[in-house]
């Protein structure tokens, strides 16, 4: 860089400074603009996240066949034909489905109370299978799962969740200790390792923390708890798949055996997690997509704004413009102060956008407890998107300040 050419950076700077009201009101489209982009791509990273962990947990090798809500006047007619969601689906399915590996059947007791000799709590009570821990990965604070043996016979006992243990315990041990669930004692053996919360969608992925769960053997969830006749069976079954085996064509393959087991029945869905992670990217495509035309709009409001002071500019400095061609100045210096104005004022623009987008984000995640996720790219995409409508609407107002004839000009009142 030239001393002309720093001559003309500092023009320039000198010119905003003068008029700081016109620069700043100039610059709020640039500013809400990138903002805006900063804090929707935040937003729908954070979204997409968590829609990834609460899917993740429901894992991609797996196809869940899952009890539908039936209402209550259509419960008598559907079990004509079926019993439900059932054991039995679990050994059909395991039996007649190749590359299986696995069937995990899950039912929900309905807690109405939940105490210890001390406290209660409310929570959700959960039957699994005993080889639940080794295809979900369980971590545990303390103590163990139930293990075969107590699924077999039926064991009053129980994994906990921290708040339940904190609930009803406080903070020391809760091994060995009893809660009553309902009508029956329970005997401590684990605790589960602090989970946060997926916050996913309960309509579409039932998962969520596991601090208020508590786990016993699914063997004596239904033997031992109460539970509408005309409830199914069980809430839902697990099915594992081998590796590398489509889940969706098992889903496929699934779907008649069931009708068969059901009569027809329409009290049952299956639901495939790779299906859902790929509608959750569709969907987060789409929505990046909206949002980005949306800030994208901002963008442009800005830089017409930016032309029209730039214009506006080129008009009031006229007899300025004809002085400075007539010492000497050459139509690129004329072009290139106007040009590094228009650019400092997207530049500053877009650098103040970034940081309210950055704040607006953390807003969002502190008082809506949704997580927020700032990417290098969005920041990156919305600064050179800043910059380069600065400089392309700073490029007319620049040419015509440079073609101006300095006499008349210098004439002009």
């Amino acid at each position: 860089m030239n001393a002309g050419d720093l001559e003309t950076l500092s023009g320039a700077v000198r010119n905003l400074g003068r008029h700081k009201l016109r620069t700043a009101l100039t610059m709020l489209g640039m500013v809400f603009g990138v903002g805006a982009v900063i804090a929707m791509l935040s937003i729908g990273a954070g979204g997409e996240k968590k829609a990834l962990e609460a899917i993740g947990k429901l894992g991609l090798r797996n196809v869940i066949v899952r009890a539908k809500n039936v209402k209550p006047d259509e419960r008598q007619e559907l079990r004509k034909k079926s019993l439900g969601v059932s054991l039995r689906d679990g050994e059909a399915i395991a039996e007649a489905i190749p590359n299986v590996e696995i069937v995990l059947p899950r039912v929900e007791v309905k807690a109405y109370k939940i105490l210890a000799p001390d406290a209660k709590t409310k929570g959700k009570v959960v039957g699994l299978s005993s080889r639940y821990a080794d295809t979900a990965s369980v971590a545990l604070a303390e103590g163990r799962f139930f293990d075969a043996k107590d699924e077999r016979e039926h064991a009053q006992v129980a994994v906990i969740g921290e708040r339940i243990r904190r609930n009803l315990f406080g903070y020391g041990s809760s091994i060995g200790k009893q809660l009553k669930v309902n009508d029956v004692w329970l005997e401590v053996i684990g605790v589960l390792a602090a989970d946060a919360p997926s916050g996913a969608n309960e309509q579409t992925v039932a998962v969520g923390s596991t601090a208020e769960e508590i786990w016993i053997p699914v063997s004596t969830a239904m033997r031992k708890f109460d539970r509408d006749p005309l409830d199914a069976p069980l809430d839902e079954l697990m099915v594992t798949m081998k590796p590398n085996v489509s889940t969706r064509e098992t889903a496929e393959l699934m779907k008649p055996l069931l009708d068969r087991l059901h009569g027809g029945a329409d009290d049952y869905e299956i639901v495939i997690p790779e299906a859902l992670l790929e509608q959750s990217r569709q969907t987060q495509r789409i929505f990046n997509i909206v949002m980005g035309s949306i800030a994208g709009i901002s963008l442009l409001v800005g830089g017409i704004g930016i032309m029209n002071i730039m214009l506006a500019s080129v008009l009031e400095r006229t007899r300025e413009i004809g002085v400075r061609r007539a010492i000497g100045a050459t139509r690129r210096d004329i072009r290139a102060q106007f040009v590094i104005e228009s650019f400092a004022i997207s530049f500053l623009g877009g650098v103040t956008g970034i940081i309210i987008g950055i704040v607006l984000a953390r807003l969002v995640a502190a008082y809506a407890g949704w997580p927020t996720v700032i990417t290098i790219s969005s920041l990156v995409v919305s600064t050179g998107v800043s910059i380069a409508v600065g400089l392309v609407s700073g490029i007319y107002p620049a040419s015509r300040a440079a073609e101006m004839n300095p006499i008349e000009a210098l004439r002009y009142e």
